[in-house]
């Protein structure tokens, strides 16, 4: 399972490294909403929240939506520009359509709001849907894609003040440090490009980030199999002090592909008892529920949400993941009419650093 990138044909020197403060401050606030994915930030998540106005700390909560269980694309820049204005400043210039098709990704699944399939501004049928998903995500985030399709000029401008108070906030103070470690890491990669080639460069990047045999296509280990070219536009990977473990890819329809890489070392992970592991494996050994996990990973999901994320048969996934809640991997609580799933993050990362970091990439 992988997500490929044809680059043949591509010019070097469309294949960039650049660092984004946006794409940072992105990887921030999932680190906020998601702290469990990052227990070695759980320290700086705490003093945030702790320092954070009410209003701030309201409005995060509401708009998690664009950056909790996938981050949408608009917030990873194609084009890094050197301050978060700049980069702001280009997501004001896309146009409502293409923002509201972004800001209603709410998994890792394959539930994108594609382009050429009828547009949730105009169709009342793809509006019902796309607030269905967003309802099952919460009355905050159902309120918030409902603002989102009856007025997104509001809310798109609504948004872009709340990053705006973030960077008062914390950004600003935590980019100051951060920029220095993504610059040194930006010269080793940017060497390696001009001295040794992509080869290398990519090998640097994750080992989950290689290039074919041919040289016309970069492969991108993934618990999906998706495809995307790089012709005419050319790949940007940014490197991301917060981001580890995950590595984020754009590869959606009529946007820049685009790699988030974490920098920096994953922590060690704990022993547990053989016979877990034994137990949990077995209950991973297939690759459907690999998929499943993937998405829990990204926040609660309830069975309908999976089905309809993995194109798979409601009784399908139940059976699934009966056995990943026999081997302790899942918890499940009611929320009115929705039983929502949530992976054990803890019991997960027991197992190991590499799998933790296969999921959660």
């Amino acid at each position: 399972m992988t997500l490929r990138i044809d680059i043949s044909g591509l010019p070097a020197e469309r294949l960039r490294f650049a660092a984004s403060p946006l794409a940072e401050l992105t990887a921030m606030l999932h680190v906020l909403a998601e702290p469990g994915h990052h227990p070695q930030l759980a320290g700086w998540a705490g003093e945030v929240w702790a320092g954070l106005r009410p209003e701030l700390a309201e409005r995060l909560r509401e708009a998690e939506f664009l950056w909790r269980s996938s981050q949408a694309d608009f917030l990873i820049p194609a084009r890094p520009r050197p301050t978060l204005a700049e980069e702001l400043d280009d997501v004001d210039r896309i146009d409502d359509e293409t923002y509201v098709r972004a800001a209603l990704v709410t998994t890792c699944g394959s539930n994108r709001v594609h382009f050429g399939t009828p547009s949730p501004l105009t169709d009342a049928a793809a509006r019902e849907r796309a607030l269905d998903v967003a309802q099952a995500r919460g009355a905050l985030q159902e309120a918030f894609a409902e603002r989102l399709l009856a007025d997104p000029a509001a809310v798109r401008a609504r948004v872009r003040h709340t990053l705006e108070q973030c960077a008062e906030a914390f950004f600003d103070a935590a980019w100051t440090d951060v920029a220095v470690r993504l610059a040194t890491d930006l010269r080793i990669k940017n060497d390696l490009l001009k001295r040794q080639g992509i080869g290398a460069a990519l090998a640097s990047v994750s080992g989950a980030v290689t290039l074919a045999p041919d040289g016309d296509c970069i492969i991108v280990d993934k618990l999906q199999d998706k495809a995307t070219a790089a012709h005419g536009t050319g790949v940007t990977f940014i490197p991301s002090v917060f981001g580890r473990p995950h590595l984020v890819a754009v590869h959606a329809p009529g946007w820049q592909p685009v790699v988030q890489y974490p920098v920096g070392e994953p922590s060690p992970s704990e022993p547990v008892s053989l016979e877990t592991v034994t137990l949990r494996l077995e209950a991973l050994a297939h690759p459907v529920r690999l998929r499943l996990l993937r998405t829990l990973a990204r926040g609660p999901h309830t069975t309908g949400e999976l089905a309809h994320a993995w194109e798979l048969s409601p009784p399908e996934v139940s059976r699934h993941l009966a056995v990943l809640r026999r081997a302790g991997l899942l918890t499940a609580r009611r929320h009115g009419r929705y039983v929502r799933y949530t992976l054990n993050l803890p019991d997960l990362t027991a197992l190991g650093a590499d799998l933790l970091a296969a999921v959660l990439r």
